[in-house]
């Protein structure tokens, strides 16, 4: 594009448009990584720091209290969907609008208008969030920097649709294998097949009753699934070899060591020859009794709810700062290539969160 500047005296609505009309692909954030830094070095109130593409904006007025609101500045791959396109009715359509530049438009909006904040504010805009683990830029920052994270509530930005989110459950997903012997299929009975060995695994699956915890009075609903199944090696012979992958969404009052025992408990006697663990992100606590996060869900009001899918307000559980999920976008637009926000909710969110800060 050609213009490489951000106008941070536009409205959070009309600054998301301005934002997505940046392309920022996963590892593409430079450009707006650049923008971000050069306009928030423009407001006097504010230090601001940068590692890698992670730029960390913050009030340093000593109040007794800090609140970290992070958002990431990527998105998924565009899909035909920049630049942004406003409609008569409102609707902001385009790639990021709704996952989650949105939300980082409020911050920016948010680090511009609140000068003199009742508590100290920290403002986080990471790279990399919608690949890898390892490339995350959050993470990066939390390993490389984490005096920069220090805070005592954090609010993800992330699309929530204008209602607040608390904590979010852990995810571990493990790969199972059973083994037999080839044969020819003519003649199966001189070998042993590794897909009906699987069988032990998905009754216990189809049995499996998922805990329902309530966790600062927000129920979370886990589950345990086979999400893929491989094996065979061809039309006419037995397999030796399957493998199940298994999805295991958990309460975040269990540990990551806890989830793992459970599940190996569950499938101890089902034949398994191996037992791996592909991917595993630990969930993070709601923080709802924290009185920062009960003054937060005062401010924006609703009744918050938990959230089912993983966050990266698990990073920051994981640093000791509760996290809470709040953004104008619409979780079920993500991703998508008609994703489209409201622009109401943007403007509303802004100004939720900016009587939260300043009363």
């Amino acid at each position: 594009m050609a213009d490489t500047s951000i106008d941070l005296t536009l409205d959070a609505a009309a600054l998301t448009a301005q934002l997505v009309d940046f392309r920022s692909e996963s590892g593409e954030e430079k450009a707006l990584a650049d923008a971000i830094e050069r306009a928030l070095r423009e407001l006097p109130h504010l230090t601001v720091d940068r590692h890698g593409n992670n730029v960390v904006a913050r009030t340093n007025l000593g109040r007794p209290e800090r609140v970290i609101l992070a958002g990431h500045i990527d998105t998924v791959p565009i899909a035909d969907n920049v630049p942004s396109r406003l409609e008569e009715d409102g609707v902001l359509w385009g790639c990021g609008t709704c996952d989650m530049k949105s939300g980082v438009a409020v911050q920016l909006r948010l680090a511009a208008t609140v000068s003199e904040p009742n508590r100290d504010l920290t403002f986080v805009f990471y790279d990399n969030e919608e690949v890898a683990a390892d490339l995350n830029g959050l993470g990066h920052v939390a390993e490389a920097r984490p005096d920069w994270l220090r805070g005592d509530f954090a609010v993800l930005l992330e699309p929530s649709d204008g209602e607040v989110e608390g904590g979010c459950q852990g995810t571990l997903r493990v790969l199972l294998r059973t083994t037999g012997e080839r044969a020819h299929s003519a003649r199966s009975w001189m070998g042993s097949n590794a897909i009906h060995a699987a069988a032990p695994i998905l009754e216990r699956l189809a049995a499996y009753e998922p805990r329902r915890p309530v966790i600062d009075g927000l129920e979370f609903h886990e589950g345990l699934n086979a999400v893929r199944i491989e094996g065979g090696v061809a039309t006419n012979v037995i397999p030796d070899e399957c493998t199940v992958t298994v999805n295991f969404r958990y309460a975040p009052d269990r540990t990551e060591e806890d989830a793992l025992a459970h599940v190996r408990e569950v499938f101890a006697d089902c034949g398994i020859t191996e037992f791996v663990v592909d991917d595993h992100s630990p969930g993070a606590l709601p923080g709802l009794s924290h009185p920062a996060a009960a003054a937060f869900m005062e401010a924006v009001g609703g009744r918050a709810r938990p959230k089912f899918g993983w966050t990266d307000v698990s990073r920051f559980s994981a640093l000791g700062v509760p996290a809470v999920n709040y953004g104008p976008g619409d979780p079920l637009l993500a991703h998508k290539r008609d994703e489209r926000v409201q622009t109401s909710k943007i403007i509303d969110a802004e100004k939720r969160l900016h009587a939260w800060l300043t009363a």
